[in-house]
């Protein structure tokens, strides 16, 4: 088992601060898992309560009579299938001495997010799992990790069949029973069959016309879809920067499967050789690399853009720290060069700086404001830059 410290301690900086913590992210990402591993560190009592398990629902059928008299950690997984708990977990968390902390395990329900809301406003916290990235794995494993995606046990599978096989049972159940159980009531078959077709603008333009047209739905369906997969963490949409009105900027989002294992499997990739030699190996490059530099960021989804003009010039991801602007140009190549469009991003942008974020295997200028960044070094080169 792959050790998740750095998430770990943040959900104890957070339950030391907040009554109720919600670690969210797609299933089977690991957070059971991180989840009980807290709880083993936990030196005070812990009560864990799987609600997939029918024998933890009928311990929790009086909800105030089953949680009241715990001390300690409470963990309750999988709590979108019992929403009225928040109702119990607000008058908890405003008890004057806090015998309890309470934390919830989510998969991204749109109903887990509206009660929380409306229930815990001011007593939860909120912390995203994403899958395993270039940090926990190590720099020596970052084709692995790119080829086979970031969860877990598709990652740690012995060969690549056994995680080929994974992914696609993953895509399976997720289509044909988790969404129901997240209360998403689309057919099985036309969220996959939109998935598939979204793998092939993975990195795109969102255009939601387009897809109509090729999906022979309305736009506002289309539009639908992609809230249920973004919303499921199984999509990412990078919003575009637009700020100067005197010139023809792109004003539609990118989108991007979320982990590039699901991607490969969606496109029917199945080995390291046949990534290679397929089409969108450069759109599934800087994908991944646009995940590792988010998360080594430790950035907020609401901070990072992408910025393009109508006449060409683009930029794969835009920062924005405060008063800081950080670009990012993805090559995958291990020779990288400064081009005109770059030099546009810098100066229509104000960056503080570009890194153009390459396959190599050395960091090195490129320029007074532009150096070539390794994404295998991402975690030691990024940092000093940023010190």
């Amino acid at each position: 088992m792959i050790d998740r410290t750095a998430h770990r301690a943040e959900l104890i900086r957070l339950l030391r601060q907040f009554p109720v913590v919600a670690l969210i992210g797609a299933r089977q990402v690991g957070k059971s898992t991180l989840a009980r591993a807290l709880a083993d560190q936990n030196t005070t009592a812990t009560s864990y309560y799987d609600l997939e398990d029918s024998r933890a629902v009928a311990r929790l059928a009086e909800p105030m009579l089953a949680l009241e008299p715990l001390r300690g950690l409470v963990v309750l997984d999988e709590i979108q299938r019992r929403p009225e708990l928040f109702q119990a977990l607000r008058v908890l968390a405003d008890r004057s001495r806090r015998p309890a902390r309470f934390l919830v395990l989510g998969s991204a329900s749109p109903e887990l997010l509206r009660q929380s809301s409306e229930s815990l406003a001011g007593r939860i916290a909120y912390h995203r799992l994403a899958g395993l990235d270039l940090e926990e794995v190590g720099s020596k494993a970052l084709d692995r990790l790119w080829h086979r995606g970031g969860f877990p046990r598709s990652f740690t599978a012995r060969t690549d069949l056994e995680s080929a096989t994974w992914r696609r049972e993953f895509v399976r159940t997720f289509v044909e029973r988790d969404l129901a159980t997240l209360g998403i009531g689309i057919a099985p078959a036309v969220v996959e069959r939109f998935w598939t077709m979204l793998a092939h603008y993975h990195g795109q333009v969102w255009n939601a016309a387009e897809l109509a047209r090729a999906f022979g739905v309305s736009e506002k369906t289309v539009r639908h879809y992609l809230d249920v997969l973004v919303s499921t963490f199984m999509v990412r949409r990078l919003r575009p920067w637009f700020a100067n009105l005197g010139k023809r900027e792109v004003k539609a989002p990118k989108v991007y499967i979320a982990d590039t294992g699901v991607l490969h499997t969606l496109l029917a990739v199945e080995s390291a050789d046949q990534l290679l030699g397929h089409p969108k190996i450069g759109a599934s490059w800087e994908g991944f690399a646009i995940t590792q530099i988010v998360r080594q960021l430790r950035a907020d989804e609401r901070d990072c853009y992408f910025w393009g003009l109508h006449t060409g010039a683009e930029l794969d991801l835009l920062v924005v720290q405060g008063n800081r602007r950080i670009g990012f140009e993805i090559k995958r190549t291990d020779s990288p060069s400064v081009t005109p469009a770059m030099r546009s991003a810098v100066a229509n942008l104000a960056l503080e700086r570009l890194d153009v974020v390459h396959a190599g295997a050395e960091t090195f200028p490129l320029g007074d404001e532009i150096r070539a960044l390794a994404l295998r070094r991402l975690s030691t080169d990024l940092d000093a830059r940023l010190s």
